[in-house]
């Protein structure tokens, strides 16, 4: 077994290494750091939770003790999609170059300027920062990045989800072609792929587990709910969540819930409240002083649920949270494996939960696809039975709805049959049912003819006296009306008395007919 002391790395850091209480590296830091401290690009591919930050930070510091900063000329920099990501490297950094003299500077939004410039006027050993806030700084002309000597970019595929790599590539040419270049990803889309080919130089490929795939020791189940009725769907979806938090009961020390939209994460934090729960929100949207706060009380343990969005789901390195739930399945297939990875990390064992509704069939659908596995379905906790699964139910609800047509169309022809030798089996010794076969071919048609004949009088006699109750009327009413209403009783009697003969001869025709 390979300890770290065997991987070349200085003696102060090793030390650093130590007091914090690790003694093997993980898979992803003893393939990475060797080829990192020979000066060798190196392209990492590892599922979250495996140690990447320490895979990149351990051989920066080694390498970085040797040498002094210059103002606003960092001496490496390292490229994070999320806030909360680049403030957990900087902690990072903070734990193992503490017997090591080096300075950094955390360029992330929500924070003034001032502050951050003053560092980089100082002279920054690391500079960790997010694409938008470092490129302000640069078109402000307070930075240079021609002295960058050791470059870092950490979740390069949620950079591409967030649309960051245009910023990418206009940060890596502002920085020397003969830098070092260390790039870090749970998955490898093609995007990717190129921008590694275009930028990395030789690099040394380190995939030390099959990409986009979750930690053995997270257990995961899915809960297929479907709602009562559509306009109570967002109600009842919250009360199936309030339950699976009951029915975990004191196995869930803490929890990260996942929403896919930020109005979700308040509206469903707000509701957690309501009934009790230790919950908070965090997202995009919230002011950095309050996502900070946040984030420590999760971390402190006076914080239970976090209720957040995909933000979150990148650089949230709390070693013991005992639960993730998704909220709602994610859209993007990749997103499931980096939420579910803020549990069981370190070697310790997770639950991750999802609730599934019918909408959401063809996304969990791609979740499985991507990980190979297919989710073990768990029992709703409000009514104790599994409902069908998600895509078999949809193939079962066709395949059932397939038969009726099928039965509906062989029930018509079973009364055609029926039908049909009807007039074969009543005798017909008398003379007018063997000349019109048409109305015993129809049991409704035998006594159509004496309704059609006897109806004709009786709306005539009906009708005479409303008319002439209309006319009575009608003297009463003002000049003005008096039209009106006699287009109105015309309307009403109809063709008056007399009922041309060639209509009740119709009539008699179709019933015949």
């Amino acid at each position: 077994m390979t300890t770290f002391s065997e991987l070349n790395l200085a003696p102060k850091v090793l030390k650093a290494v130590e007091d914090a209480g690790y003694e093997t590296p993980t898979p992803i830091q003893e393939g990475a750091i060797p080829p990192a401290l020979e000066g060798r690009d190196v392209l990492g591919i590892a599922q979250t939770g495996t140690g990447k930050t320490a895979s990149f930070t351990l051989p920066m510091i080694t390498m970085l003790a040797r040498g002094r900063a210059r103002a606003r000329m960092p001496r490496s920099l390292v490229l994070c999609p999320t806030r909360e990501l680049a403030a957990q490297v900087a902690e990072n950094f903070d734990t193992y170059a503490k017997y090591v003299k080096l300075t950094k500077a955390l360029l992330i939004g929500g924070v003034s300027f001032g502050e951050q410039t003053k560092l980089i006027d100082r002279g920054v050993d690391v500079l960790i920062a997010t694409p938008g806030r470092l490129l302000d700084h640069f078109e402000r002309g307070k930075l240079l990045l021609t002295g960058v000597q050791i470059m870092v970019v950490d979740e390069a595929d949620r950079m591409l989800d967030m649309g960051f790599i245009p910023d990418i590539e206009r940060i890596f040419s502002f920085t020397p072609f003969t830098r070092q270049t260390l790039f870090f990803s749970a998955t490898m889309a093609p995007e990717i792929e190129r921008i590694t080919n275009t930028f990395l130089s030789n690099p040394a490929r380190i995939e030390v587990a099959r990409q986009a795939t979750a930690a053995e020791n997270i257990a995961q189940e899915v809960v297929l709910f479907k709602p009562s009725r559509r306009d109570r769907a967002a109600s009842e979806k919250r009360k199936l969540l309030r339950a699976i938090i009951d029915a975990e009961g004191e196995k869930l020390t803490n929890g990260i819930i996942f929403c896919n939209r930020k109005t979700d994460v308040d509206i469903v934090a707000k509701s957690l409240k309501k009934y009790g729960y230790d919950a908070a929100p965090i997202h995009g949207d919230l002011d950095q002083s309050q996502r900070t706060r946040t984030l420590d009380g999760f971390r402190n343990g006076e914080l239970k649920l976090l209720i957040a969005s995909d933000v979150a789901a990148r650089g949230l390195d709390v070693p013991s949270v005992s639960h993730v739930i998704n909220y709602d399945v994610p859209g993007h297939a990749e997103d499931y494996v980096h939420r579910i990875g803020r549990t069981g990390r370190a070697g310790r064992d997770g639950k991750a939960i999802m609730i599934c509704e019918p909408r959401d069939e063809k996304n969990l659908a791609a979740v499985e696809a991507l990980i190979k596995k297919d989710i073990p379905r768990a029992p709703n906790p409000l009514t104790g039975t599994v409902a069908p699964d998600a895509a078999p139910a949809a193939a079962g609800d066709d395949a059932g709805d397939r038969p009726r047509p099928a039965k509906s169309k062989s029930s018509r022809p079973a009364r055609k049959k029926k039908a049909a030798p009807r007039p074969e089996q009543q005798p017909a010794p008398q003379g007018e049912a063997a000349a019109s076969p048409a109305p015993s071919a129809e049991p409704s048609a035998q006594p159509a003819p004496e309704p059609s004949r006897e109806p004709s009088p009786e709306p005539a006699r009906e009708k005479r006296p409303a008319r002439e109750a209309a006319k009575d009327s009608a003297k009463d009413k003002p000049k003005s009306q008096r039209g009106r209403g006699r287009r109105d009783d015309r309307k009403v009697v109809g063709m008056g008395d007399h009922m041309p003969s060639f209509i009740a001869k119709s009539f008699s025709d179709r019933s015949s007919g």
